[in-house]
């Protein structure tokens, strides 16, 4: 399948650079500069005074300028180009001094100069330091081989232009100075000049072939500066301007534009080249320029001698008889260009043997590597395909080369790259030097691979190293959905299902009508998990899984929260009306319910489970915790008011929380607040109605005068630690008072409920109950301790041990909750138990309920024939009295004696002894013997009467 036609060869573009505006601004002044200079000497300046003031002061002050210029450049800047910065205002300086001595005898003292003067001290001082300057600015070579031939090069160049000035000028200027008889120094100085110019030229013009990279721009700069000082030098030294010059005139603006642009090198063409920086167009521009340069040194030896030819020629034209200096000039620019050309003869071989062992190391190297490399050109064809092609992309290289990139990447990935790769060719290559891209390209088989490419730059166009990351994007892929999903069932977890609620709040469904979420509970999965074991109970969970799953829309979610609790999204639907939604919402949760609830096939047996699922509607604004959290309250209301049902959420339950919140808040501060009081509820004898022992419960007073029982305040209080230190309180009041009371005569025994967990705990260890009886003289058989058997996750065996312990301090042991419990005969035949106290849910029913009063009957006739007493708890009616005693029951507690007891009318229920009871019955021992605690908490108390 091929690219569209609007994207073929469009993945390779550019932008221009930007523009030097600060940069534009220097050159345009110092252009404004030396065009007023031209202009007054093009005019004469006006006057005679003003014109000499101007050539000779005017050049000493632009040549100081220079001078003061490049020594402080040279002293900011920090490179290997310092000392030719102080070598050009050492220069600069000399030109400045020689002006300053030409003004002094022309303008000051209005006489001719002399010739030789100072002057041409000054003058001649110019050219050393600057040809100097310029030997460091030019690259230094690194070979023997480099520095012989930068020196062929010089004189290859100096000896032309020698030649054919010779021939032009300076044959002409010695033969005259030799017939006027000139002295040897004025002969020697109107031949100085000239050749010192011919050596600054010809490192003006070897320096452009091999200037350095640092700050070339000011080095360029520099190098045009010394080119118009020496041009102007040169038109000065030819005799026949020489004869008429006079100071002020326009051959003076040459000077002074150049003494002017070198004072501007350093500092304007270096922030130019700032500005220039990573310029795109700027470096395309050099990377072009840079070829022609090479042509143009490669051609230098062979100008030189067509200049040196040139020179020669003038004469023999011209009928003069060759001069042996320009026989001599000759012959050694030619040995040199023959020497140079060996020297450049064998640097080619050896550049070839070396490019052909690195072509021949890179086309190993490619060919060998199993990544794909593959070169694009500007347009986005294919040039270079390596032979890993075939094993990669299991295509043949020669089949992409020549085809358009674009035509083997995915179509949904095409836009992505193009955007990619122009951005990329955009950006500077300094800060970006390489990109990676991620795509799909077709393979020989007609499949999409999952291509990673590392991208270049190369020529204009791109390098491509690719390799196939199918397998870890595969990886990934499956990272991302065990990270979103639940291992087990493989359903969405809660990270997941929490995205996807956010997103149908935010997204293009925010106003649809009836999106709900549904949070569901397994009800009894923990006891059928600890019957059946774990396996069974992942079996459960898969099948139920499977069941959510199938009963949701395809537009729905299903997810596993954790543990047994599921939750489902159902999305809105804006076509409809939003009681109609609502409607349609409840029909899903309880088809749900109905679906989750029906029997589950475990290995050979079946196992039955409810569902409990609460239903939240979203509202607008609304955040998704917010809307999970509304649907967990319901589902807790759903199983608070008796499981197997469907709950919508109402803005009491946030209420209800928020009061059970602030109830547990002032429930940590209770005791030490002294909010707490103990009560004691009297047990009776059935037969006799004597007091046979007090059941301690303890009673919140809160702050704001409202009494709880352990049903109401335990169930709210979540702190472990908080829970135990009221159970220590509970133990150590008891037996305090009980101590109390039997110091004033009142032997009764006191029942102490306590979780079993917390007895296996190590914050009541046994020593402690030990070190409480012996504090408060507390007699063996006093103290009950209750302990209920509706626990799994306590041990037997340390539970055992521990009430061992605890009997051989004296403690009695009961069973609390005796018929409500799964695992009692378990506990009957294993934990050392005194009494047995039945469960009130039992009794509650025992006159109405034959099926009750049948299993009552038959638990108490256990007990008789195990030899333990009996307690009923929540005794509440004669009836019950009757019923219960005539099963064989001993003892009761309830309301049909009394109810919970403060000490002062506990005392006073103790003075009197007795509680009337159904029918006359001779009175009978008190009943001696242990209480254990519920290891439910509280969870039926008898109501305190109203006082």
């Amino acid at each position: 399948m091929s690219a569209p036609a609007g994207t073929r060869g469009a993945l390779i573009a550019g932008q221009p650079g930007v523009g030097r505006a600060s940069a534009l601004l220097a050159q345009l002044v110092l252009g404004l500069v030396c065009g007023g200079y031209a202009v007054g000497a093009a005019t004469g300046w006006g006057s005679v005074r003003v014109a000499l003031f101007m050539g000779d002061f005017g050049l000493s002050a632009a040549a100081l300028a220079a001078a003061v210029s490049c020594f402080l450049f040279a002293r900011a800047a920090d490179n290997r180009l310092r000392p030719a910065w102080l070598l050009f205002s050492l220069s600069s300086l000399m030109a400045s001094g020689g002006n300053a001595v030409w003004g002094w005898y022309e303008f000051v003292r209005g006489v001719p100069v002399p010739s030789p003067s100072l002057a041409d001290l000054f003058y001649l001082c110019f050219a050393p330091p600057a040809i100097v300057g310029l030997l460091v600015l030019a690259k230094r070579p690194v070979t023997r081989a480099g520095w012989v031939c930068l020196a062929l090069d010089s004189w290859l160049i100096g000896g032309s232009l020698l030649t054919l000035s010779w021939s032009l000028a300076l044959a002409h200027t010695a033969h005259v100075a030799d017939v006027e008889g000139d002295s040897v120094a004025r002969a020697a100085l109107s031949l100085a000049y000239p050749l010192l110019d011919i050596v600054l030229v010809s490192m003006v013009l070897a320096l452009h072939f091999r200037r350095s990279s640092v700050n070339r721009a000011a080095v360029n700069t520099a190098i045009a500066a010394l080119a118009l000082t020496v041009l102007c030098d040169a038109l000065f030294t030819s005799p026949l301007l020489r004869q008429t010059y006079h100071s002020g005139q326009l051959l003076d603006a040459g000077w002074f534009a150049g003494s002017l642009l070198l004072a501007y090198a350093p500092w304007g063409a270096a922030r130019e080249a700032d500005n220039a920086v990573q310029d795109p167009a700027a470096t395309g521009a050099r990377t072009t320029s840079r070829p022609i340069a090479g042509s143009l040194a490669a051609l230098t030896p062979y100008l030189a001698a067509a200049v040196c030819t040139l020179g020669i020629l003038y004469n023999v034209i011209e009928g003069r008889r060759v001069d042996r200096v320009v026989v001599f000039t000759g012959c050694t620019v030619v040995l040199a260009l023959v020497v140079r050309q060996g020297i450049m003869l064998v640097d080619n071989i050896a550049l070839t043997q070396e490019l052909a062992q690195k072509e021949n190391h890179f086309r190993s190297l490619v060919q060998g590597s199993s990544d794909v490399i593959m070169i694009a050109a500007p347009s986005g064809v294919l040039r270079y395909v390596s032979p890993a092609a075939v094993g990669v992309y299991g295509r043949d290289p020669d089949e992409l080369v020549g085809a358009e990139l674009s035509s083997i990447i995915h179509p949904d990935d095409l836009g992505r790259v193009v955007h990619e790769v122009r951005r990329f060719l955009a950006a500077p290559p300094a800060d970006e030097p390489t990109t990676r891209i991620e795509c799909r390209f077709r393979s020989g088989s007609g499949d999409w691979l999952n291509v990673e490419s590392t991208v270049n730059r190369h020529q204009g166009g791109l390098i491509l190293n690719s390799r196939d990351v199918t397998e870890r994007v595969r990886l990934q892929a499956q990272l991302q959905h065990n990270a979103e999903h639940d291992p087990l069932t493989d359903l969405p977890n809660r990270a997941l299902f929490t995205t996807r609620v956010r997103q149908a709040l935010g997204g293009r469904r925010a106003g649809d009508a009836g999106t709900a979420v549904l949070f569901i509970d397994l009800d009894g999965f923990k006891a059928a998990n600890d019957r059946l074991g774990h396996q069974a109970g992942d079996e459960l969970l898969i099948q139920a899984a499977r069941r959510l799953q199938d009963a949701v829309r395809a537009g729905d979610t299903a997810a596993r929260l954790g543990g047994d609790e599921f939750a489902a999204l159902i999305v809105g639907d804006a076509g409809r009306e939003q009681d109609a939604r609502e409607c349609q919402v409840h029909e899903i949760a309880d088809r749900l319910r109905l679906t989750l609830s029906e029997p589950y096939r475990i290995g050979a047996g079946e196992v039955r489970v409810t569902a409990s699922i609460g239903v939240a509607f979203a509202e607008p604004g609304i955040t998704p915790n917010d809307l999970m959290r509304n649907a967990d309250l319901a589902m807790y209301r759903a199983k608070a008011g008796g499981k197997n049902r469907v709950e919508l959420y109402a803005p009491q339950m946030q209420a209800d929380v928020v009061r059970r919140s602030e109830l547990a808040t002032r429930l940590r501060s209770a005791l030490r607040d002294g909010e707490f009081a103990l009560l004691h509820q009297p047990v009776v004898h059935l037969a006799s109605g004597t007091v046979a022992a007090v059941a301690a419960q303890a009673r919140w007073r809160s702050a704001q005068g409202i009494l709880f029982t352990p049903a109401e305040f335990l169930r709210i209080s979540e702190d472990g630690d908080r829970t135990a230190e009221l159970g220590r309180w509970l133990l150590e009041e008891a037996v305090e008072q009980a101590a109390d009371r039997a110091r004033a005569g009142h032997q009764v025994s006191v029942a102490v409920r306590l979780p079993a967990r917390r007895l296996l705990d190590r914050a009541l260890p046994a020593g402690s109950v030990e070190a409480l009886l012996t504090r408060y003289g507390l007699p063996s058989g006093a103290l009950m301790i209750e302990v209920a058997d509706s626990d799994p996750r306590v041990s037997f065996e340390d539970l055992e041990q521990r009430l061992a312990a605890l009997r051989r301090l004296g403690v009695r042991i009961a069973l609390d909750g005796f018929g409500s419990g799964y695992a009692a005969i378990n506990a009957l035949r294993r934990l050392p138990i005194d009494v047995l106290k039945l469960d009130r849910g039992l009794v509650e029913g025992v006159v109405e309920s034959a099926r009750l009063h049948k299993i009552t009957s038959g638990l108490l006739r256990i007990a008789c024939d195990l030899g333990m007493q009996s307690v009923a708890d929540g005794v509440d009616v004669p009836e019950q009295v009757l019923a219960l005693r005539a099963m064989g029951c001993t003892h009761g507690q309830g309301m049909a004696f009394s109810g919970p007891l403060d000490e002062y009318r506990l005392r006073r229920a103790l003075v009197r002894g007795t509680f009337p009871v159904p029918g006359t019955v001779p009175a009978q021992p008190v009943l001696t013997g242990g209480w254990v605690p519920s290891l439910t908490g509280s969870h039926g108390e008898t109501p305190v009467p109203p006082a």
